[in-house]
């Protein structure tokens, strides 16, 4: 049932009345009073709307604040609305927004960040239902990463939302001289230099600012509506998605469950990322001069390192597309952060051996100081499609549910008659960019499985009721109760 919040909100006209600007100044100034020593360069206002669908000017608006808006960092660190894009289905698939939420919106900079780019949002619903929802971002995106996919669907079942980017803003154009320099695929002459590979910004971070930003929440909900959450749900994509699998293994006094949709696997025993990313890059040249050919000699040694089948379309398919955008400058990356005395194009991305390289530097040691334990102490479901071309459902999805799995044999925990419940929903032809959808129609959307889970798990710890077994979601199906394939699903690759 919606509660109403101590906040006022006048909603009915785009323009507030003088006394709806009074009641926005006293909403902000509590909220900014209860902040004010953990924030810096604040931004707050009172809106009409906190979906998306808000795009009026300040100080209405807008919701997503346009890319480049933060003074004094250069083009490409701070990107909200490409962000928003990067996880979410192309329009044309997208959820349409049902209704308005009016409410108040903060964002700010976190204060107690040395490198001073650790960033925060809340937004507060004027029709409060009492819970709470905190999301990671993917790869190096801001803290509007989840608008589309997750802002808009939960602020409209009245949860309030918060996100952070991780502690670490995106990146800037750089050239091939600069030590970090990442070029964009094997084939560009752009270079672009990845904030997180600087000084100060260890990968250990990203779970330190989601629960930082669990705390920040917690407070802004008390200081609005007089009350604390009555439960807090993490949330998050990729990169996200591991933020969200270190919440409920590390912080279960801040988070009662969380969704993982893509969650990076992380581990310094192989498979990870450095172990999967450069047989891809070296074998690709030979896969396209094969004339992708799937029988190529290249193609089996891109499978044989997790990948699923590639899609081909003409002169274009999937592989390609990671190839582009993903494959190469993930890698170099990575490894400028884990690995940073390895000569990445001198020795060759393509060749980088992980194996080799732990004798030869700590990378091993980097990773495991923020590797995924599996030990869940609150409910998590992860929901991964088969075909996905970045993070392979084997050695990242399914390589977390063993660990969960390990984890509860070696401590005695392997019933399934109490929690930390654990999920994995495979969603068949399922791949890491929903965009990708509008070129390869055999491809399946994630999001909507996503966002069902969300409220699977919502009504597992609100109203005890059962979750769905694991299961392999066909194509054009939902997550069944009883599912005709309970498991993984036994094809990557479905026509």
């Amino acid at each position: 049932m919606p509660r109403r919040p101590l906040l006022l909100v006048a909603a009915t006209s785009v323009l507030l009345s003088a006394s709806a600007r009074a009641q926005t100044s006293s909403g902000c100034d509590r909220l900014i009073e209860q902040l004010g020593d953990a924030l810096s360069d604040v931004v707050c206002f009172e809106s009409p709307d906190l979906t998306t669908g808000n795009t009026l000017a300040p100080p209405l608006g807008p919701t997503t604040p346009l890319n480049n808006s933060l003074p004094g960092l250069p083009p490409l660190a701070f990107t909200p609305i490409t962000d928003r894009s990067t996880i979410a289905p192309s329009p044309s698939f997208r959820r349409p927004i049902a209704h308005a939420v009016p409410g108040l919106q903060i964002q700010a900079r976190i204060a107690s960040d040395p490198t001073g780019q650790a960033r925060f949002l809340l937004r507060l619903p004027a029709d409060w239902n009492g819970q709470l929802v905190v999301a990671g971002a993917s790869g190096t995106r801001s803290e509007f990463n989840g608008d589309f996919s997750w802002s808009d669907y939960v602020l409209q079942k009245g949860f309030a939302y918060a996100s952070q980017n991780k502690g670490v803003l995106n990146l800037r154009l750089t050239s091939a001289n600069d030590p970090l320099a990442c070029r964009l695929n094997p084939a560009s002459g752009v270079y672009v230099h990845f904030y997180d590979t600087d000084p100060g910004q260890p990968f250990t971070r990203w779970r330190d600012f989601m629960v930082e930003a669990a705390r920040l929440a917690r407070r802004g909900v008390r200081a609005t509506y007089g009350e604390e959450p009555e439960h807090t749900y993490a949330v998050g994509t990729s990169n996200g998605g591991y933020q969200v699998r270190r919440a409920v293994e590390s912080a279960p006094e801040l988070f009662d469950g969380g969704v993982d949709w893509e969650g990076t696997f992380v581990d310094e025993h192989a498979p990870n990322l450095l172990t999967d990313l450069p047989p891809a890059i070296l074998n690709y040249p030979d896969y396209v001069a094969s004339g992708f050919n799937p029988d190529s000699t290249a193609a089996k040694n891109i499978r044989a390192a997790g990948y699923p089948p590639d899609l081909v379309a003409g002169a274009s398919s999937l592989w390609k597309n990671y190839w582009t955008a993903f494959w190469e400058v993930t890698q170099c990356q990575w490894q400028k952060r884990l690995d940073p005395t390895y000569d990445t194009y001198g020795a060759g991305t393509g060749t980088y051996n992980y194996v080799a390289r732990l004798a030869a530097s700590d990378v091993g040691a980097q990773l495991a100081a923020f590797a995924t334990t599996g030990r869940i102490r609150r409910p998590l479901i992860t929901v991964a499609g088969t075909l996905d071309a970045l993070l392979p459902i084997d050695h990242h999805a399914r390589a977390y549910a063993r660990k969960v799995a390990a984890a509860r044999t070696r401590d005695g925990e392997d019933r399934e008659d109490g929690r930390p419940a654990y999920r994995l929903y495979e969603v068949q032809n399922g791949n890491h960019i929903e965009t990708y959808r509008d070129a390869f129609p055999q491809l399946e959307l994630i999001e909507p499985h996503a966002q069902r889970a969300f409220d699977l798990l919502v009504d597992y710890v609100q109203h005890g009721a059962q979750l769905p077994p694991d299961q392999c979601i066909p194509r054009g199906g939902a997550i069944a109760s009883a599912p005709a394939r309970p498991g993984h699903c036994a094809e990557l690759l479905v026509p």
